[in-house]
């Protein structure tokens, strides 16, 4: 009997501890893991919001540009009306004089980018002499040109655009209308002729408007009067308007 009571005695104090434990180890297997550390976590929704939205801003602050381009430069006519200044040299012997012109021009472009120019100008200049027997120093000459060439503008942006220009053609001189009949050679210009023109320009325009812009081009010229080779420098300036579209 006295085992019996003991045997009794154990089993009583033992089934509670068993319960407990078994209750403790039913919770900890149905709580769900813990959350990792925020470090740790994924970049946040609002971040990749703000990302979107700011690539969109850039989109169309692209797509006005793009558009803002197309409707200054999509023309498909240029025509330009201005001056120039040019250094020539009016004969083998003489110091260089400085040619005032005017000068007009039209380009048809076949692109943004590309186009064909037909130009159109007249110089006049006083050239300095010296003392010679018909007792004139500074004779009146001037100088007349067709050419025409390609056009390509390089760099566009709504407000400026950068473009090169080569041209080719015709120049004709008039040395002698102020010489009196002494003819142009007792004065040592070149006699009065027709020969080559070549013209190369590099073109500066600050739109005004889509349709209007002011023009700056420095530009370096060859002819060939007296079977010599003139290289001239110089510059035009002037308005273009632009008209009709692509």
């Amino acid at each position: 009997m006295h085992f019996f009571r003991r045997l009794a005695l154990l089993l009583a104090l033992t089934l509670p501890a068993a319960h407990v434990l078994l209750a403790q180890s039913t919770d900890s297997s149905s709580n769900p893991p813990a959350a990792p550390d925020q470090a740790q976590q994924p970049t946040a929704p609002g971040n990749q919001g703000q990302l979107s939205v700011q690539a969109r801003i850039r989109a169309r602050r692209e797509q006005r540009r793009a558009q803002a381009i197309h409707d200054t430069y999509a023309h498909l006519y240029e025509a330009f009306v201005g001056g120039g200044y040019l250094r020539f040299k009016p004969g083998p012997g003489l110091q260089k004089l400085t040619y005032y012109s005017w000068d007009t021009a039209l380009t048809r472009y076949l692109t943004e980018r590309l186009g064909i120019t037909g130009d159109v100008r007249g110089y006049y200049g006083t050239a300095y002499v010296g003392l010679n027997e018909a007792a004139i120093t500074r004779p009146s000459i001037s100088q007349y040109q067709f050419m025409a060439g390609p056009t390509y503008r390089f760099y566009l942006r709504p407000r400026y655009s950068v473009a090169a220009r080569a041209m080719g053609g015709v120049a004709m001189g008039n040395f002698s209308s102020d010489t009196n009949g002494f003819g142009s050679a007792a004065l040592g210009l070149y006699p009065d002729s027709s020969t080559f023109a070549i013209d190369g320009s590099l073109i500066g325009e600050v739109n005004v408007t889509p349709n209007l812009s002011l023009r700056l081009a420095p530009e370096y010229m060859a002819t060939g009067f007296g079977s010599k080779m003139q290289n001239s420098v110089g510059f035009q300036y002037g308005f273009v308007y632009r008209f009709g579209k692509l």
